[in-house]
């Protein structure tokens, strides 16, 4: 099996596939909160409680493990339980060196997350370029892949909490509420105007981004993934896939691509 690991600044994602050889499907995959806090062993109890869903043990079922990872306390701390638990099986870890597959087109490639390249080597493996990707994520980014499968380039803007999250702070009389679909784009309460602007506004920002780098890049595949996907993806006009385990389907492609 190989174990996939995403760490992004809000959530964690782990994955666990099939070996190659066995058809390389995604047998599940756990969301839970990053916090640079856990140790190596902490990181450790917490992956054999989700293997042992499916009867598995990392000692004896594990034979690959793949990080990306934007956090770099929780970066040490997976590379430390993946040398202490993990180690007879090979580690792949998304950083300057690693071999993608993908030509990186930006001024200092080093500046790309690897989340980002994680997501481009997966639409890749998955869709025909020209591509867009967008994570909907602590940040939205937009990744643009060429015609030619190059990382070209792309976008990033405040993710949809963290407007919110600012909108509260500065705005007295403002509060929270549950991020979902409004019956109206009028809001006819302060619940339902919040609602339009965060659901609606956003899905106009992302239609606004994708048709502009279409513009430079021509008519092209444009594939949602991130923990807000669901929500926002179908609202806009310009996304024709949804990927919520995109980034782990890059983090595989990666991983055999250096084993």
């Amino acid at each position: 099996m190989l174990l996939v690991v995403d760490c992004g600044n809000t959530q964690t994602v782990i994955g666990l596939y099939q070996d190659p050889g066995d058809g390389d499907e995604l047998v599940d995959h756990w969301r839970l909160s990053t916090n640079p806090e856990r140790t190596a062993d902490e990181l450790a109890l917490l992956v054999q409680e989700f293997l042992g869903f499916h009867g598995y043990r990392f000692d004896k079922d594990v034979h690959g493990v793949a990080v990306s990872s934007g956090v770099p306390r929780v970066t040490a701390a997976l590379r430390d339980m993946a040398r202490r638990y993990f180690d007879e099986a090979p580690l792949v870890v998304i950083e300057p060196g690693v071999k993608t597959g993908m030509p990186i087109l930006y001024e200092d490639p080093r500046e790309v997350g690897a989340d980002r390249i994680a997501n481009a080597v997966g639409a890749l493996a998955r869709y025909t370029p020209p591509i867009v990707a967008v994570d909907f994520g602590t940040a939205t980014t937009f990744d643009a892949i060429t015609s030619k499968g190059e990382y070209a380039g792309g976008a990033i803007v405040p993710g949809i909490e963290i407007s919110l999250d600012a909108l509260y702070a500065r705005a007295a009389r403002l509060f929270r509420v549950e991020l979902t679909e409004p019956r109206r784009v009028i809001g006819k309460t302060t619940v339902e105007s919040i609602q339009s602007g965060a659901i609606y506004g956003y899905s106009a920002l992302v239609d606004g981004l994708v048709r502009r780098m279409e513009d430079e890049l021509g008519p092209s595949t444009v594939v949602a993934t991130g923990g807000l996907a669901g929500v926002i993806g179908p609202l806009c006009s310009t996304i024709q896939h949804l990927e919520p385990e995109l980034t782990l389907t890059g983090l595989r492609v990666i991983f055999e691509k250096n084993t």
